[in-house]
């Protein structure tokens, strides 16, 4: 598979919603807004499906600490996903939207959720340093690698980028502390590409050349984020769900106000 799989519109432009675009612009969620399936579930799923089988090593991770969060995830996801007529939910399996049938493997959570949601899940467990990334299905990487993050705190997860300062990271810690279980928070990012291959690793040792592209990319990439605490585990979820679309399918709306943006390329 060539990994490209394009959106027709962005539901959201951060850079348009001041309380998004400002560093960590966390906003409140509900809970029935936690999981979202779109245009793209289809061609996403197809790709997940085959990175799971294909390349599990480079998007499956998860340590002992995050297994009890992981499989209380699932059971919330499989309780969301009762009420998504798109789903069928029978004796040990799911058929999505797309017509697969998803085995439910509850001794491999994450990677039963990364067959179900076109989103990836990250179990972030709380540690002496702050809450730390014990567990993750990550099929659609931006410019970063599980390998590299995985058992890593807050703090250690975001070197090497300059926006997530000292002030920055204490405001998400005290958030990630904060956070109740009913009371989920959302927030969401862009930034522009040359290259709109989901699957897009990169180790914190390559060259700048090659973490940061040249300005004027022709692709936007999106990641709407959530944040949700679960109540038996006290893990905190943390959800990452892509979209890459060529700029020219913004709506005149967002295209105006994109040039108007300083919007970093990658």
């Amino acid at each position: 598979m060539d990994g490209v799989v394009l959106h027709d519109r962005l539901a959201a432009a951060p850079w348009m919603d001041p309380a998004l675009w400002r560093l960590p612009g966390m906003k409140p969620l509900h809970l029935d807004d936690w999981l979202i399936r779109d245009e793209a579930f289809a061609g996403q799923m197809a790709l997940r499906d085959d990175l799971i089988v294909n390349r599990q090593s480079l998007v499956h991770a998860i340590r002992p600490e995050a297994e009890s969060g992981a499989r209380e995830c699932l059971d919330l996801v499989l309780a969301a996903l009762a009420s998504d007529p798109g789903y069928r939910i029978g004796n040990g399996t799911v058929r999505r939207p797309d017509g697969i049938e998803v085995d439910l493997d509850r001794d491999t959570p994450l990677l039963t959720l990364g067959r179900l949601l076109q989103a990836d899940v990250c179990v972030m467990t709380s540690g002496p340093a702050g809450h730390v990334l014990s567990g993750a299905i990550l099929c659609f990487p931006a410019s970063w690698t599980l390998a590299e993050k995985i058992g890593r705190p807050l703090t250690a997860i975001h070197t090497p980028v300059p926006e997530y300062d000292s002030d920055v990271a204490g405001r998400v810690q005290r958030l990630f502390d904060a956070i109740r279980p009913e009371r989920p928070l959302w927030r969401a990012n862009a930034i522009l590409h040359h290259d709109p291959t989901l699957f897009h690793p990169r180790r914190e040792a390559d060259p700048p050349a090659l973490r940061h592209g040249a300005p004027g990319g022709r692709f936007l990439r999106s990641e709407r984020q959530t944040l949700r605490r679960l109540p038996q585990s006290d893990a905190v979820i943390f959800t990452i769900h892509t979209t890459v679309i060529p700029v020219d399918r913004l709506t005149g709306e967002q295209k105006s106000s994109l040039a108007d943006t300083s919007l970093k390329s990658g």
